[in-house]
């Protein structure tokens, strides 16, 4: 992958960990402080509920932090841009839609047929 091309999706990936990142604290402190704000029952269990799904959505950010880790970490390696499958570049319109991936279209596509037909 072209030297530039890199540079451009390390700083891409490099903000998207900081949102990411920061996000997680507010969602820590927000969650603290609603725990100290729950006064009566149907406050707590509104609280539950809410901290419930603001968990959910941290652990799918947990492992979007995860894959941008390993992305820039490929970045680092020299192999970013490459589908871990075939060994093909993956095309420059796919990694902007999707940075963090690490499979081709046509590998990802032939996964997900595979699955589907597991089911």
């Amino acid at each position: 992958m072209d030297t530039i091309v890199a540079e451009r999706f390390k700083e891409l990936l490099n903000q998207q960990l900081d949102q990411l990142l920061n996000q997680a604290k507010v969602s820590k402190s927000e969650m603290a402080q609603e725990n100290t704000q729950a006064i009566d029952y149907l406050d707590r269990a509104s609280v539950q509920t809410h901290q419930t799904m603001t968990l959910r959505f941290r652990t799918r950010e947990s492992r979007l932090i995860k894959k941008v880790l390993l992305a820039l970490d490929r970045i680092a390696k020299g192999t970013y841009g490459e589908c871990e499958i075939c060994g093909e570049p993956i095309s420059l319109k796919r990694l902007e839609a999707r940075p963090v991936t690490t499979k081709c279209i046509s590998c990802k596509e032939a996964e997900e047929r595979e699955e589907a037909l597991a089911q």
